[in-house]
């Protein structure tokens, strides 16, 4: 006797008999089908972020060897004063124009002073290092970013961002955060679902099984290693859409809505009308304190290094002195400085941030290495190394199971068919969300539906 699930796989064999459910047996195809997928399809993308993430965590400690002329002196019992080195570096790169000074943070380091020297790339200065104790000029460097990542550095940090190919570089690096997010979140899922079904203790998915062979080897050391590394996966994901270029102009957006943007010191020309009114009639607004006296008045405000001093940007601006210490504790105080008085026109402490700002702040600078120094690089390279591991076990998966080798087709379509409609709606509706929002997810993940709507129409054709 034909029952009614027979006819109904002879009329479309990718429909599924049963009826809808609102159950995780009956998500798990489609979760299973888009983390195979997007795990083939992304992944290039991935290893290669993920590969280049792993140089540049060890990059700061590549700039320290690499540089250490520049950046170290011998100690000294005493130091010239701030205006002398920043003397000699002018007369190093005449043709340049001050623009900071970051003075040496703790003895036997180097005074940096940045210049603006034409022909440069964009956000690029030069900088030269001095020697705090004689003025001798150790050497010039390129400067990158706000950062001030040296030429290795800089060239690593292009190689992670943008492949060395400009803006459109920047694609493969939003892609593969766009998505890293649900390929690690559809992985976790799929894993601790095991532990039910195969009655896997903790322990058990922690550690992968090594009494297993073939692909149950390969997909107990992939969940284990999963596991272990999904946290890092998320986090990295994250921070790394914040400055992305079109979902991170989206999220910049929402933060700007809900009041979390970073704040900023005002670089503004100063109104003298205020000092009048207090007194100080005779103000030249062409006179300058200079740049001792600027530094005298900053650290009296509670300031310690290691700072910089941002030059006005034009006559009446005030010189911008700033805490660049980025390792937990943070200490990011910035105070602005009138350089006709000396006196103090505006601060800006880290602790007044909104919450949401100190955490992009931290989010960022952990994400660079810089929040926890050498313990967070090497738990950067820890990471990148275990989504490398994850990527070459999950082509290995693939490469095992592969249809000539009698798995047939491992994720058949039509698996979202026995999802209800009231779970099947809202993921519909979250999807588009997040494709606005990361755009090229988005767009991807449409592409996807049409290759895969396409081969499905084209297999029954053929069938």
């Amino acid at each position: 006797m034909t029952s009614t699930a027979d006819i109904q796989r002879a009329v479309d064999p990718a429909r599924p008999p049963h009826p809808r459910r609102a159950t995780w047996a009956a998500l798990r195809p489609l979760v299973l089908r888009l983390h195979f997928y997007a795990g083939i399809l992304v992944a290039p993308f991935l290893l290669v972020a993920a590969t280049t993430g792993l140089l540049y965590a060890a990059s700061f400690q590549i700039e320290k060897v690499v540089y250490r002329h520049e950046l170290t002196a011998p100690v000294s019992q005493s130091s010239l004063p701030l205006s002398q080195q920043v003397t000699a570096a002018r007369q190093t790169l005449p043709e340049g124009k001050v623009t900071a000074v970051q003075p040496a943070a703790e003895p036997g380091r180097t005074t940096r002073v940045l210049l603006d020297v034409p022909n440069l790339p964009e956000s690029t200065q030069m900088a030269v290092f001095v020697d705090p104790g004689t003025g001798q000029v150790r050497g010039t460097l390129e400067s990158y970013g706000s950062s001030g990542a040296l030429p290795v550095r800089a060239w690593i940090s292009d190689l992670h961002r943008r492949l060395h190919l400009g803006e459109p570089g920047r694609i493969y690096s939003e892609l593969a955060a766009s998505w890293l997010w649900v390929v690690a979140l559809g992985g976790l899922a799929l894993w601790l679902s095991r532990r039910r079904r195969d009655g896997r203790r903790l322990r058990g998915l922690l550690t992968p099984d090594r009494a297993a062979t073939g692909l149950r080897r390969t997909l107990s050391w992939h969940g284990s290693v999963g596991l272990w590394a999904v946290l890092g996966v998320l986090f990295l994901s994250a921070t790394g859409l914040t400055w992305s270029k079109y979902a991170g102009a989206n999220i910049d957006e929402l933060r700007t809505a809900f009041g979390w943007a970073t704040p900023s010191i005002s670089a503004a020309p100063i109104d003298h009308a205020a000092h009048a009114a207090m007194g100080h009639h005779n103000v030249d607004l062409n006179s300058d304190v200079g740049v001792d006296r600027v530094l005298e008045v900053a650290t009296g405000t509670g300031l310690s290094g290691p700072l910089e001093i941002t030059w006005p940007g034009e006559t009446g601006s005030p010189y911008i002195v700033k805490e660049i210490d980025k390792t937990a504790p943070t200490r990011l105080d910035q105070v602005a400085v009138d350089p006709a008085t000396g006196y103090i026109a505006g601060a800006l402490r880290f602790a007044d941030y909104p919450l949401a700002a100190k955490l992009t702040r931290w989010g960022i600078d952990a994400h660079m290495g810089l929040l926890f120094g050498l313990v967070n690089q090497v738990v950067l390279a820890a990471i990148a190394a275990g989504l490398v591991t994850l990527i070459v076990l999950g082509y290995r998966m693939w490469w095992q199971r592969r249809p000539t080798r009698g798995f047939g087709r491992p994720y058949p379509r039509g698996g979202w068919r026995a999802v209800h409609w009231g779970v099947l709606a809202p993921l519909a509706l979250l999807a588009l969300v997040v494709g606005y929002f990361l755009p090229l997810m988005g767009i991807s993940l449409a592409v996807f539906l049409v290759i895969d709507t396409l081969l499905g129409l084209r297999s029954r054709m053929t069938g």
